[in-house]
């Protein structure tokens, strides 16, 4: 049976299968880089040269790049940061919502135990801060010192507008503010400079984009006190032996998705709309949100939420496997729970929120893919 894969949001096919500096026989494949020896020091240079072009890819300078394991591990130092900071007598608070990643709502509640007191703005029907439910907020919660708001929701595609968020934010009186975003959805797929964005901090990961699992990058406009230590690798933000072999390969794959984004995203356009257009003549299909349009901006092209009436998101993704089709029914770092905190943030109904799956796209779909995935939705809807 083909297969056909619409999970692209969960992780992408390889994109670039190795570096050429990769070769198990190299140096800088091997060597450790805190190593004073000649292998450790070509292991050394080797990762340098990967934060060098993965901050030219970003438009950065290289002293903001920390290579970590992932997104979520670097949301995780961002977050608990603060812990360091309270304990030294400055008050901490965060303000989020509740549509953001588990690796930021999960860790809320871990943060309140260690009283630092976390918060949740408003979001409007797309899912997405605005810069008037959050000022609101911050007015409410004047001792705010933190704000984490994603620039792509990874279950809706909604796209924030975080230039405008950012600026809602700055103009706060009153403590100083560290603007934190997860951009693991928006690198590589959605055109822009992280050097025109006024944010403090940034967190993306390699197998978004086709690049290999276990390696991400935390941008970092001036260093934070990490709370977990060792030998003090990533100039002390991320302890830990680095990846050297990731970080180039994230290098090659972060430049390759980054030089294509703008005619990847106008051909994503066309594919989204196809499948947009063609889910809506389904009479037991919705599309979360209903609003959203076939060729609309404030959404990234690359992933949708459909609902289709009476058949359960969990039942409707085994059936597609069944067929050949890889769908999920929301974030796979939180498929084992049955709730969807995102959508009912964005004022979903339970009813609608459990029938819901998500479809996401990459560069290597095609419109014949989307027509035999829409294909089995009817004839799996015939029968449920």
């Amino acid at each position: 049976m083909k297969r056909y894969y619409f999970d692209w949001a969960a992780g992408a096919p390889m994109a670039v299968l190795g570096s050429s500096q990769n070769a198990p026989d190299d140096p800088a494949a091997f060597g450790n880089p805190s190593s004073r020896h000649a292998e450790g020091r070509a292991a050394l240079a080797a990762l340098e040269e990967a934060r060098s072009r993965c901050a030219s890819a970003l438009g950065v300078s290289g002293d903001t790049i920390y290579f970590t394991s992932g997104a979520t591990e670097a949301n995780a130092i961002v977050l608990f940061s603060t812990l360091l900071r309270r304990a030294s007598g400055i008050g901490q608070a965060v303000l989020t919502t509740e549509t953001e990643h588990p690796s930021i709502t999960r860790n809320g509640p871990i943060l309140e135990r260690l009283g630092v007191p976390v918060r949740y703005a408003g979001v409007d029907p797309y899912g997405t801060a605005v810069p008037e439910l959050l000022a609101a907020s911050l007015r409410k919660y004047a001792d705010t010192t933190m704000v984490a708001l994603m620039y792509v929701n990874n279950e809706t595609g909604a796209v924030s507008d975080l230039g405008r968020l950012c600026e809602a934010a700055r103009e706060r009186d009153g403590k100083p503010l560290h603007i934190h975003s997860d951009m693991a959805q928006a690198a590589g797929k959605i055109p822009f400079s992280l050097g025109d964005i006024d944010v403090d901090s940034a967190v993306f990961s390699a197998h978004k984009i086709g690049g290999p699992r276990g390696i991400g990058i935390l941008y970092l406009k001036k260093p934070v006190e990490a709370l977990l230590r060792g030998g003090g690798q990533e100039r002390g933000v991320r302890a830990g032996t680095e990846n050297t072999a990731g970080a180039l390969s994230f290098a090659d794959t972060l430049c390759l998705r980054t030089a294509s984004a703008e005619t990847d995203y106008e051909e994503a356009v066309k594919k989204m709309s196809l499948l947009i257009r063609s889910l809506r003549d389904i009479k037991r299909c919705t599309i979360i949100p209903e609003c959203r349009g076939e060729a609309d901006e404030r959404f990234s092209p690359y992933i949708l939420q459909a609902a289709f009436k009476d058949v359960p998101g969990e039942v409707m993704a085994r059936a597609l496997d069944d067929e050949g089709f890889a769908v999920s029914t929301g974030s796979a770092c939180s498929a084992g729970s049955k709730k969807r905190p995102a959508l009912n943030a964005m004022g979903i109904g339970d009813d609608v929120a459990f029938t819901s799956i998500r479809i996401s796209i990459g560069w290597d779909t095609d419109y014949g893919d989307i027509d035999a995935l829409v294909d089995a939705i009817r004839r799996i809807l015939k029968r449920l």
